[in-house]
């Protein structure tokens, strides 16, 4: 395996909050940006200490760390929306040597709005110079069920599962995205034997259509007219601390939380846990040994 690389990707987020316009210009690709949408996503970096030095791009350079000492083999980032851009880590993959690439993207669930796009850059970069195993999907992977089971067992709350919400038109359109989000989420429940869990979306963008629902600030309401008092969010569809996590949990659903009288807390996010990164090292060389037979 000497000749294979890893290109783990994630979505990209910027260093510090001088750069959140450039960041903010590329996730929209060329689309016009509004001026109060770029304030907000600036006001909410600032607000959460993010002047000069973003703590999940350290993260995701501990996860990268971690993840190529585990297998042994050359792992590099590479960011759909920021730097090191998948382009970079695809050529320096290639100058380093690779033949074949494993694309891993630290998101579980496929949409072919999301993971698709990665595929998209990877193989553009790649131009055939390599051979790619890509891993569309790890939401039922047995390892991850188990590590999120392991944080909500035994819990006296309501569990909310969790994940970004995206356009409703995927459904029409035949995306496994939000069954494999459900899926996700009864297995954890099973294996830590909870029943009393419900599902919502969150992160939702002003784009003026419909998106998945329910979303977590209506959900908690409702849970709270059924007479929850007590609420543990998992959210099964992120795996770091980003921006999802501090501001749309931990500030304004935590807020709504305290306006209603609930009690919320959420599970400490995967991050770059050794047994997660153990987790996502399996995920590895299993594709690669499927790819072998």
């Amino acid at each position: 395996m000497s000749d294979t690389a890893v290109i783990l990707m994630a979505y990209g987020s910027p260093e510090r909050v001088a750069d959140v316009p450039a960041y903010y210009a590329d996730i929209r690709g060329g689309r016009p940006i509004a001026p109060e949408h770029l304030d907000d996503l600036v006001s909410r970096y600032r607000s959460l200490g993010i002047e000069d030095s973003n703590p999940l791009n350290a993260i995701t350079e501990a996860t990268r760390a971690a993840l190529q000492e585990e297998l042994g083999l050359p792992v590099y980032t590479g960011m759909k929306h920021w730097t090191p851009h998948i382009a970079e880590a695809v050529d320096a993959a290639v100058e380093g040597g690779a033949q074949r690439l494993v694309g891993l993207v630290l998101a579980p669930h496929y949409s072919r709005l999301s993971i698709a796009g990665y595929r998209e850059q990877l193989d553009g970069a790649l131009d055939g110079r390599a051979e790619v195993v890509f891993i569309d999907s790890w939401h039922d992977d047995d390892g991850f069920v188990a590590f999120l089971a392991d944080r909500v067992r035994g819990t006296d709350a309501h569990v909310v599962f969790t994940a970004h919400s995206l356009p409703e038109r995927i459904i029409a359109a035949g995306d496994p995205y939000k069954d494999q989000l459900l899926e996700t989420a009864q297995l954890v429940a099973d294996r830590a034997d909870v029943d009393d869990w419900s599902f919502s979306f969150q992160s939702e963008s002003p784009t003026g259509e419909p998106w998945l629902g329910p979303d977590i600030l209506d959900h908690l309401e409702a849970l709270k007219a059924q007479g929850v008092e007590q609420v543990l969010v998992c959210p099964v569809g992120f795996v770091s601390d980003h921006l999802e996590i501090r501001w749309d949990i931990d500030n304004e659903a935590q807020d709504k939380a305290r306006e209603l009288g609930l009690r919320l807390e959420r599970i400490e996010m995967p991050n770059d846990d050794p047994r997660f990164v153990r987790t996502l090292a399996d995920i590895v060389r299993g594709r690669l040994s499927a790819a072998a037979t």
